[in-house]
């Protein structure tokens, strides 16, 4: 593996964990880190299903985000599963981030994640653009309490504030090669990240009931053939889905498509299962 020359200094790597609340933003600020898109984002709550690793690659250092599940109460055990994959990161990282949206009150489901962050973790205040300088300080002021290492406030949107809160977390991590080639941006398979497009769509398209009874997977990637199915608990979801006269789903596709190589040609199906977010491991692709 070729090891960018890090100058002077050591050269640092390890994973910096993100944490927080369903919606805070922390996929948008994991793209705006890494300058490209490696998680999809929605307004929607429970957007990341599972646990994908984000790699930004410096002179100094190779930063591993890891994109948590948010952790919320759960109601089913696809509910349970997310809030175990995001404890299992948080305890596998160097460094752990707590997140929490400017514009939304410090709360209760605050307060019980950064119960289980080391002291040592650091406090990203996102959504800065959203909020006045008044609002911002009060957020400061209600996570005080919480005596964290540092605390950041920023924007994922804009990224203000992200530079600094980037090179705080490179030097905090420990001195050691690279452990991904310069290049790498994720962790995750093209078949991945594909099922993850049809799924950001969908959620952009469909009706607010829809995205938690929506999953995806690629069932086949033989290039430039890609088959994705939609797996939705209900008949009535399905018909939601397609549209009328199968509007939706050719409007998903297209937009997927213009996100792909040239020459993807993709096929999209629909599928209900009506147990399917009931079973632990719902809603995680398929091996590719």
């Amino acid at each position: 593996m070729t090891v960018p020359d890090s100058g002077s200094g050591p050269y640092r790597c390890g994973f910096v964990a993100l944490a927080g609340r369903p919606n805070s933003g922390k996929s948008t600020l994991i793209n705006r880190m890494i300058g490209q898109k490696v998680s999809i984002t929605s307004n929607k709550p429970q957007t990341t299903r599972t646990t994908l690793r984000g790699v930004l690659t410096r002179a100094d250092a190779q930063l591993v985000f890891v994109d948590t599940p948010g952790i919320h109460k759960p109601r089913t055990a696809h509910g349970r599963s997310l809030n175990a994959a995001a404890s299992e990161a948080l305890h596998e990282t160097d460094v752990a981030c707590l997140v929490i949206d400017a514009s939304a009150p410090y709360g209760r489901g605050d307060a019980f994640i950064a119960r289980s962050l080391p002291p040592d973790s650091i406090l990203v205040v996102t959504k800065s653009d959203l909020v006045g300088p008044p609002t911002m300080l009060k957020q400061l002021a209600a996570t005080a309490e919480l005596d964290f290492e540092a605390y950041f406030p920023v924007s994922g949107r804009t990224g203000e504030g992200v530079d600094a809160l980037v090179d705080h977390l490179a030097g905090r991590l420990p001195e050691g090669p690279a452990l991904y080639e310069p290049g790498t941006v994720s962790d995750r398979s093209e078949a991945f990240w594909v099922a993850e497009l049809v799924r950001e769509e969908l959620l952009k398209s469909t009706r607010h009931e829809l995205p938690h009874a929506i999953a995806t997977r690629v069932t086949d990637y033989e290039w430039p053939l890609i088959r994705c199915e939609v797996v939705v608990e209900r008949p009535s979801q399905k018909a939601i889905v397609i549209g009328k006269g199968g509007a939706t789903l050719k409007a998903v596709g297209v937009a997927v498509r213009s996100q792909l190589p040239d020459g993807a040609y993709l096929q999209l199906a629909v599928r209900v299962d009506k147990n399917w977010q009931r079973r632990p491991r719902a809603g995680q692709h398929s091996p590719q």
